[in-house]
């Protein structure tokens, strides 16, 4: 069973350019880049040549005579002579790439080449990306693909491609949806936040309608992760990476939800841990969001790296994380409430991030002003604020309405109930967060940008 993503068209898109160049397709491990690689070649080539730099380790002996794509080619046909290289009708892949980044010199010369399609695949790129970048600069481009987002469930729910158009109107118009629209996208929405988007998990719930099994692969893949770090993370302390990757949870579960690393052992310094944010980060496991000094534009370089919030990058791996009565109160009862809105706040970190987001969030020292997150707009800032319920939004309603924070004009509620607009906040649904960017990108310009 193929589960459709959005990496499909744009792959297509990529073949049909006459200015391709060799494509690099990053991401965390198992969320379905080879599978979405391979289906794509086997639809639109003649020839796919598939080499795997971890299970055929005989293969990084392929560059032994050069990095040009003709001494590439030979070297490959004299590891196995079944593999056919047809000018323009040949998609070459080369997964695991963290395996053999030394290939990544080669993407140059078959970018002169011009006769093969290349494609390169790999989990925890973020790692050795510097020397693959360093070996490829101005002859490749550059793909981050994601577990799925609710968008792609809803595909492998059955849901036709228009579902996105149909959910985007109700925004644009503020029309609230109707009693049975809602409750049935609140459930579908539910059940991706307790399962995530790993292929793996999102295909035995469809096929098998239920969350049996759900659990023991999400533990499956978090012991995968765990693997990976004791093997890929050289040079740093891998027991203060997996320190700081398990105790997510359970600093999420606190009113104050910034990272501590205090907390994490005892006698714990900041500065002994920089290298494991950065390297969890970067490896597509967590997601990071900074603490801006003040809410206000632009906002790179407008934040303190030494105060965040952590996420898991996939919230159904954040809930396997979690303890047993809380799990079992989770998918028996579908209450997400639990962990103080930890979940909510996931889960809408992990949209907002697979939208293109960076994470930003804002706390004011001196007093009780705090919100969620924040993103922009070509002339705003917009304050997102994440709620359990449709209560009052104190600090939300201040940055709008107070002089000192010019930048914001309006702001953006997401919560379990239905879509709203009142005193220049809008409001959504959670299963809404993944259409917030087409939102902004819709609304015109504040009047003093207005020419």
């Amino acid at each position: 069973m193929y589960l459709k993503r959005k990496i499909d068209d744009f792959l297509i898109q990529w073949k049909e350019s006459p200015r391709k160049k060799p494509l690099i397709v990053k991401g965390p491990r198992q969320i379905g880049k080879t599978e979405s690689i391979l289906h794509f070649g086997r639809q639109c080539y003649q020839h796919v040549v598939y080499i795997n730099f971890v299970e055929e380790p005989k293969y990084r002996s392929i560059t032994a005579d050069g990095y040009k794509a003709a001494s590439i080619i030979k070297m490959i046909s004299l590891i196995d002579p079944s593999k056919r290289f047809e000018p323009h009708e040949t998609l070459i892949i080369f997964d695991e790439l963290q395996a053999f980044p030394e290939i990544a010199t080669a993407l140059k010369f078959f970018q002169i080449d011009g006769r093969f399609d290349v494609i390169c695949s790999g989990s925890m790129l973020g790692i050795n990306y510097q020397k693959i970048e360093s070996n490829s600069v101005g002859y490749k481009m550059d793909y981050t693909m994601y577990s799925l987002d609710f968008e792609e469930f809803l595909w492998a729910k059955g849901y036709a491609p228009d579902i996105r158009q149909s959910l985007f109107e109700h925004m644009t118009a503020l029309t609230p949806f109707n009693d049975l629209e809602l409750s049935i996208f609140h459930d579908l929405f539910l059940d991706f936040s307790i399962l995530g988007g790993m292929p793996a998990v999102v295909r035995d719930y469809i096929e098998y309608g239920t969350f049996e099994g759900s659990l023991d692969t999400q533990r499956q893949l978090l012991a995968d992760y765990n693997e990976d770090i004791r093997k890929y993370a050289q040079g740093l302390d891998q027991g203060r990476i997996l320190n700081v990757f398990e105790h997510i949870p359970i600093q999420l579960a606190k009113d104050n939800k910034k990272f501590q690393i205090s907390k994490v052992a005892s006698g714990a310094r900041f500065k002994d841990y920089r290298g494991c944010i950065e390297w969890l980060r970067d490896a597509g496991i967590v997601n990071v969001c900074y603490c801006l000094n003040f809410p206000e534009l632009p906002l790179k370089g407008n934040y303190d790296d030494t105060k965040y919030k952590l996420y898991v990058a996939d919230t159904g791996l954040l809930v396997a994380m979690l303890d047993e009565e809380a799990q079992e109160d989770l998918r028996a009862h579908k209450n997400l409430g639990v962990y103080k809105g930890a979940l909510y706040e996931n889960i809408v970190a992990e949209g907002l991030t697979k939208s293109g987001y960076a994470l930003y969030y804002f706390k004011k020292a001196s007093s009780t002003l705090e919100e969620d997150f924040f993103v922009r707009t070509s002339d705003s800032l917009v304050p997102i604020e994440v709620k359990a319920t449709n209560n009052k939004s104190k600090s939300l309603n201040t940055l709008i309405q107070s002089p000192a924070y010019s930048d914001i004009r309006f702001g953006i509620k997401l919560i379990g109930g239905n879509i709203g607009h009142e005193n220049d906040i809008y409001t959504f649904p959670y299963f809404c967060t993944f259409l917030v960017r087409d939102f902004l990108r819709q609304l015109p310009p504040s009047p003093a940008h207005m020419v």
